[in-house]
């Protein structure tokens, strides 16, 4: 994965119950949702990606902006998603989350506590 860099063409929408704003564009031949965590603390970052996972479908992936891997975020989710990690430059990282068939579906993605 390269670094994904969002288009000036992007749409931004707030999602019910994100404290960030969250963006909509098409790369390559699907979509992604963006929002950027990176200078939020806890609770923030798990809050607006369970928002965000919810839009994941076949066709759309979610692109996480964070300061650091969020590893409770990962150990909650990562058996019902593919996850997709790179470092950025600022000592930030980006996290491309895409639908896993037959897994995403089971994804408990109302519990947006922190637990690591």
């Amino acid at each position: 994965m390269n670094i994904i860099t969002k288009p000036d063409t992007a749409e931004e929408f707030a999602p019910e119950g994100a404290t960030v704003p969250f963006f909509k564009y098409t790369l390559d031949e699907g979509q992604i949702i963006e929002f950027d965590t990176s200078k939020c603390g806890p609770p923030e970052p798990m809050v607006n990606a369970m928002i965000g996972l919810k839009m994941v479908d076949e066709s759309t992936k979610l692109l996480m902006i964070n300061h650091k891997s969020p590893g409770g975020l990962i150990n909650k989710i990562s058996d019902n998603y593919d996850i997709e990690s790179i470092d950025m430059a600022d000592g930030g990282v980006q996290l491309l989350f895409s639908h896993k068939t037959g897994e995403s579906e089971k994804a408990n993605l109302s519990d947006n506590k922190c637990d690591g």
